[in-house]
């Protein structure tokens, strides 16, 4: 006696998946469900691999809700050099403009974490690599003069591939002038928290990104200045595992903390507390 009809007519057919549902870590490469990424800060629960997140998901995760406040959003970049590689400079711009919806590869404002004011800038990766140029560097040092001037903590949250080369000479100028910014502040006394996301590279890292009190960087991030292929062809040695990696800094002295995502505003909270007194 059968328990069941069959349904004849969904014989042969089709169900299309929505896309998106799912997504493959590019860490460990498991399958994972997109919302369960989304409710764990774009943290794959299976190996603990920090997806890139964009600028408004970073200051909801570290800021009081509705605190932040936007500074000299209007900067825009210029093409001094009327640079052309494969594409015109000016080109670039206007398509990472209308990509992104913003006019430079940084945001910076002021904000609170737990009621306590800090000035807060965010790198932007998917604007031309978060590379910085002229308006990049002018925007870290307008962020380090407001932050001696009120006397609130700085933090930084970097992500870029390095200097702008497409600005060539002014470019690398930035990171004589954001080392100064944070040189000054540091003499103003005002604490300076740096944190490094995945990746973190060239004049960046060789600037004010490594000049932090503190030294924050995420789990697994790829944090240096030249690429390990070019380090390993220029010393001619093999690199250790993991060389660039975050875990690898932090074993030999190079950053102060590793922190998930989820732990860096009640961490960002009890240091500015500890700074304040």
């Amino acid at each position: 006696m059968a328990w069941f009809k069959k349904d004849k007519s969904a014989e042969g057919k089709r169900f299309k998946i929505p896309e998106g549902l799912w997504l493959k870590c590019d860490s460990c490469k498991e399958v994972v469900y997109r919302k369960e990424i989304e409710k764990n800060a774009k943290v794959c629960p299976k190996c603990n691999y920090h997806f890139p997140i964009s600028i408004g998901e970073r200051i909801s995760l570290m800021l009081d809700e509705g605190s932040f406040k936007e500074w000299d959003a209007g900067l825009s970049p210029m093409d001094p050099l009327n640079f052309k590689d494969s594409v015109r400079y000016r080109d670039r711009i206007k398509t990472a403009q209308d990509k992104t919806r913003q006019r430079e590869a940084m945001v910076i404002g002021e904000g609170t974490i737990n009621h306590l004011p800090v000035v807060l800038g965010v790198f932007n990766f998917s604007y031309m690599g978060g590379s910085m140029g002229s308006v990049v560097g002018e925007k870290i040092l307008r962020a380090a003069e407001k932050a001696a001037g009120r006397r609130w903590p700085l933090i930084i949250v970097s992500s870029s591939g390095g200097a702008r080369m497409q600005e060539g000479i002014l470019s690398l100028m930035q990171m004589a002038k954001t080392s100064a910014a944070v040189a000054r502040l540091a003499e103003a006394r005002v604490p300076f928290f740096s944190i490094l996301a995945d990746p973190t590279f060239g004049g960046v890292t060789a600037s004010f990104a490594m000049l932090g009190d503190i030294i924050i960087a995420e789990p697994k991030a790829l944090i240096g200045f030249a690429g390990a292929r070019v380090i390993e062809q220029t010393i001619k040695q093999q690199l250790p595992e993991g060389f660039q990696r975050s875990e690898f800094l932090l074993d030999h002295g190079m950053i102060d903390l590793i922190l998930e995502r989820k732990k860096l505003k009640q961490t960002l909270a009890k240091l500015l507390t500890f700074f304040s007194a």
